[in-house]
């Protein structure tokens, strides 16, 4: 069969799928297929925005003008940064645009493909590109697949005062089951996942209670959760005090002072696991009075244990102790260090703290109050507990060192420049260094997070599996399955489950956690990818395979299975085939034969699978 021959009967077979009708193909049991779409929520900083204002740039010949692009345009950033910052910030307590320059979230997939399209920037700035290649290789047709992009400076309730983002996103799971006549799969990565739960608890209060539950059976089949920080994340705390640049050329007091202006800047702060919001909206609708408002009820873990959960203190600060307590002083010489646990920070306490040396703590104080611990809807700054959602899929990369915890130290200048980073912890594989290599004492997790978001963060979502659990640990390249290795109906009560499994230095695995026993109707699945970066997660060939094969294997009602095989792994499309030099031959013989097509030029490329990947996706179910 001519590869052409091949992609006609596997674009004939997934149209076939996705048109809801029963097909059958030769030796295969009939199937009812449903008409899934996809929904993607994108994370921090992954929409592009584009101007909606002119504005004359002074000393430079790039002017900006309406749908010109702000984020990201790295050609205007470097020769006219003052007039870019404009365009980029917010009024600090308002949220409001700068009166010269006016931005707003771009529209579309192209929003969150490339966000500085370009020969040498796209590919640096590639997201979700490749994740829609391989839709459409297999496919998936254009209405089929659906971006929401939203302002990323925004805190929650500002979404959804000043751009009706939640209205528009339930319109869109509406619009999608009408177009498609079945519900929608919903991709969600990194702060994106914090947007989707606050359009959870947003919906509750849209529509009748007794609706709620129905609604969500009816518009989503599953929820495909990556990279979600949800006990939040500690660079949150350098972007507040120091800066993050995200590799920018722009310096860390310019990056501070932007994201600063960001409503959104808090909104991933690191905050406890044993400590709840209360609900302002209950207290309102029952007349009670605000004056009684208590931000959290901690659990007495929160005071008997050290630092909320989190391997160590989150943040440690040098504080000036002479009487005037100037940090651009240069006669300070002794200060006090004060050490803060994620609680504290989320709470407000390390912001007070510090108030009386930095200017911008008011700032910051304001937001969290306002924007967050005021919340009608919801304080984001708590434990997410399971979302009643039929199918979760929780999904993050794991085996990296990631930031924890830092000392920070007056630097003698002024703001923003006035806080300098002394020393980092990091989490690696199960322990805790500092900068230098030191080893520190603290409670590491079983393994280290994903470069961004600590492994306690990623992981909080083991505690949505059920009270038995299938454990599975396998490759992540293709396999033959000799290399698998399953616990099944481990014990498991709400904490961390952790595998005891053995695994080779050389080779990168996929743990999966699968229920055994759940709730009735429900399934959860956590996936931890070794070595799989928190940005790059999306673009990863192993998620995009994994993610199709459980899709895949969903839509056969036939099976009796819960989740996919784990058995084996082959090739799936011809870029997975290549050549073993050592045997002389295209490897996995069973699934690949060489066969040369004019332009090859290397034998790798010769490398063609013998079925069609539809045949081969068969084997999956």
């Amino acid at each position: 069969m001519t590869t052409n021959e091949e992609m006609s009967r596997l674009i004939f077979l997934v149209t076939i799928l996705l048109a809801g009708a029963p097909c059958k193909i030769a030796g295969e049991s009939t199937g009812n297929y449903k008409k899934l779409s996809g929904i993607i929520i994108p994370g921090f900083a992954s929409t592009q925005l584009r101007a909606w204002s002119i504005l004359d740039c002074p000393y430079s010949p790039l002017d900006y003008n309406p749908l010109d692009l702000v984020w990201l345009d790295t050609t205007k950033l470097l020769s006219a940064v003052n007039c870019w910052l404009k365009c980029m910030m917010l009024d600090p307590y308002n949220q409001t645009d700068n009166p010269q320059c006016k931005s707003r979230a771009d529209t579309g997939l192209s929003a969150i493909t490339e966000l500085d399209p370009g020969y040498i920037t796209g590919p640096l700035s590639s997201i979700w590109k490749e994740w829609i290649k391989w839709c459409i290789e297999f496919g998936i047709e254009a209405n089929a697949i659906v971006a929401v992009p939203y302002d990323w400076r925004l805190s929650p309730s500002k979404l959804e005062e000043r751009d009706l983002y939640f209205h528009k996103l339930k319109l869109t799971f509406e619009t999608s089951l009408k177009l498609r006549g079945g519900p929608a799969l919903v991709f969600a990565h990194s702060l994106g996942n914090n947007v989707f739960r606050y359009f959870l608890e947003w919906l509750k209060l849209e529509i009748a209670p007794k609706r709620y539950l129905r609604w969500l059976d009816e518009h989503i089949h599953a929820y495909f959760s990556v990279a979600s920080p949800f006990l939040g994340s500690t660079q949150t705390i350098e972007s507040t005090l120091s800066g993050l640049t995200f590799g920018l050329p722009v310096s860390e007091g310019t990056a501070r002072l932007m994201s600063n202006s960001f409503g959104s800047s808090l909104w991933m702060l690191p905050h406890s696991k044993f400590c709840k919001a209360d609900d302002l909206y209950l207290k309102h609708i029952s007349g009670r009075s605000k004056k009684d408002h208590q931000v959290y009820f901690c659990d007495k873990e929160e005071f008997t244990t050290k630092y909320s959960g989190w391997p160590t203190n989150v943040v440690n600060i040098e504080i000036p102790s002479g009487p005037d307590g100037n940090l651009s002083s240069t006669e300070c010489k002794s200060s006090n260090l004060l050490s803060f646990s994620a609680h504290e920070v989320s709470s407000g306490k390390f912001f007070r703290a510090i108030k009386d040396y930095d200017p911008d703590i008011e700032r910051a104080l304001y937001q969290l109050n306002k924007a967050y611990h005021e919340d009608p809807v919801l304080n984001p700054l708590t434990p997410w507990e399971r979302p009643p959602i039929k199918n979760v899929f929780c999904i993050y990369g794991v085996d990296l060192r990631t930031e924890v915890g830092y000392y920070f130290a007056p630097s003698g200048k002024a703001y923003p420049d006035n806080w300098i980073i002394t020393d980092v912890i990091y989490e690696i594989e199960g322990s805790l260094y500092s900068r230098s290599g030191s080893l520190i004492d603290g409670n590491p997790g079983a393994s280290s997070g994903d470069e961004t978001v600590p492994y306690n963060s990623l992981s909080w979502c083991k505690t949505w599996l059920g009270p038995e659990v299938n454990i599975t640990r396998a490759p992540q390249s293709e396999h033959d399955g000799s290399d698998v290795q399953v616990q099944l109906n481990v014990e498991h009560i709400h904490e961390d489950i952790i595998s005891n499994m053995t695994r080779s230095p050389r080779v990168k695995y996929i743990t999966f956690y699968e229920d055994s026993k759940s709730l009735s109707g429900k399934r959860t699945a956590v996936w931890e990818i070794d070595r799989a970066n928190h940005r790059n997660i999306v673009r990863s060939p192993i998620v995009m395979r994994e993610l199709w094969l459980e899709m895949w294997h969903d839509i056969h009602s036939e099976t009796d299975k819960k989740f996919v095989t784990k058995d084996m792994r082959g090739p799936l499309r011809d870029e997975d085939c290549y050549w073993d030099y050592g045997k002389a031959r295209c490897a996995w013989p069973k699934h690949c034969e060489y066969r040369y097509i004019f332009g090859d030029v290397h034998l790798g490329q010769s490398c063609r699978l013998i079925n069609s990947s539809a045949d081969n996706l068969f084997s999956y179910v």
